[in-house]
């Protein structure tokens, strides 16, 4: 089975380094033309499934894939982006001047500390967690499929796929990236074949 992660197209909160969080901001032109470029990308990479998050930018992407394959979208609401809470819609610059001591905590110990009103890192991996058990029990482990979603919720679905051991701290996700991870359904073990590629959008 192959997973392709696949983060939304670009809106204009990504070009000003602000924090989306669950702040529901729609893909911009050229997250538009992204989407597309990445369903062009695709064809070679069949799938039946979609899951994806229920975000307008995460949708967007996701449907304009599923035209192209004829795929199903199935919303999950745990794959929206990680909730930061009253820093959303902030730059870091703008977090780190203005929440001083709520960041300088998160940054020194985030699997417990959140930012007011959002999200602790531990919160964020038992959803993930559970995210990736309800997709294999959906998919049998055994289909070809597509998750959209977003930067630090792919990464850490990434980690949580391949556990503490072998957790990548170098995955980065480009707006429409692809990363490609392979699951055993035999193994129960989760493989990254391929990191953030962006061939299709220069193609």
């Amino acid at each position: 089975m192959r997973i392709y992660l696949i983060r939304h197209g670009q809106t204009d909160w990504n070009i000003q380094g602000k924090i989306q969080g669950s702040h529901d901001i729609p893909l911009n032109e050229t997250g538009l033309r992204q989407a597309k470029l990445l369903a062009a990308g695709m064809e070679s990479r069949p799938v039946k499934k979609i899951f994806s998050s229920t975000l307008k930018r995460a949708m967007a992407t996701a449907e304009a894939l599923a035209d192209k394959q004829e795929a199903e979208i199935i919303p999950m609401p745990r794959l929206m982006e990680v909730e930061f809470g009253v820093w959303e819609g902030l730059t870091w610059k703008e977090i780190e001047e203005n929440y001083p001591s709520e960041y300088r905590h998160w940054v020194m110990d985030p699997s417990h500390a959140a930012p007011p009103g959002g999200e602790s890192e531990k919160e964020i991996f038992r959803r993930c967690k559970t995210a990736i058990r309800e997709i294999i029990t959906q998919t049998g482990g055994r289909e070809d499929i597509a998750v959209v979603s977003h930067g630090a919720t792919l990464a850490c679905l990434v980690s949580v796929m391949l556990g503490p051991d072998e957790e990548d701290e170098s995955i980065i996700v480009e707006n429409a990236s692809i990363t490609t991870v392979h699951y055993s359904p035999l193994t129960e073990i989760f493989t990254v074949v391929e990191k953030n590629d962006i061939s299709h959008l220069t193609s």
